[in-house]
């Protein structure tokens, strides 16, 4: 998707709409912008409240696409109290599937 936009007045540019919609960009967002290779490289970024930035962690992220996959491929499990999922966890390390406690 290659299109020509034009430098105007006090160096301001205007996005194209299908660039725009391709990226989600919405006002008010926030671009990075570098120079890298001769080219000017244009990234978006949100801005996160501090209180919500663990959900944005590399580690935090990896446990949702597992748990994503695990969804996707039916490995869960329904149950109908909380006691019911304790039970149930205490079985699987009795067998020994894996699943540890930590101490």
């Amino acid at each position: 998707m290659a299109e020509l936009i034009q430098v105007r007045r006090k160096a301001q540019v205007t996005l194209p709409r299908s660039a725009r919609q391709a990226l989600n960009i919405e006002e008010g967002d926030f671009l990075d912008v570098r120079v890298k290779g001769g080219e000017i490289v244009l990234r978006v970024k949100k801005l996160v409240d501090k209180d919500q930035a663990w959900f944005w962690t590399r580690r935090w992220q990896e446990g949702e696409r597992e748990a994503e996959e695990d969804i996707r491929v039916g490995r869960v499990h329904s149950f109908g109290s909380a006691k019911e999922a304790v039970d149930f966890l205490h079985r699987r390390v009795r067998k020994g599937s894996g699943v540890t406690r930590k101490v």
